[in-house]
């Protein structure tokens, strides 16, 4: 897994954590900690494709050579 993805999908897990914690606490601040969290989840799932994709186009270039 890309070193970016590990670092979106950490952020991801700690911005839910704080959203828990803002909603427990009778805060509305933790939709902000929501939306973060979706924006985070898909940074992660970019980096995750982008390099599956890269990974497929060098072994389709490497069999066209």
């Amino acid at each position: 897994m890309p070193r970016l993805a590990l670092y979106a999908l950490a952020v991801c897990v700690l911005a839910v954590a704080a959203a828990v914690v803002s909603f427990t606490r009778g805060s509305w601040l933790g939709v902000v900690w929501i939306l973060l969290a979706g924006v985070a989840s898909n940074m992660a799932w970019f980096y995750v494709r982008k390099q599956k994709m890269d990974r497929e186009a060098a072994r389709a270039a490497a069999l066209a050579e």
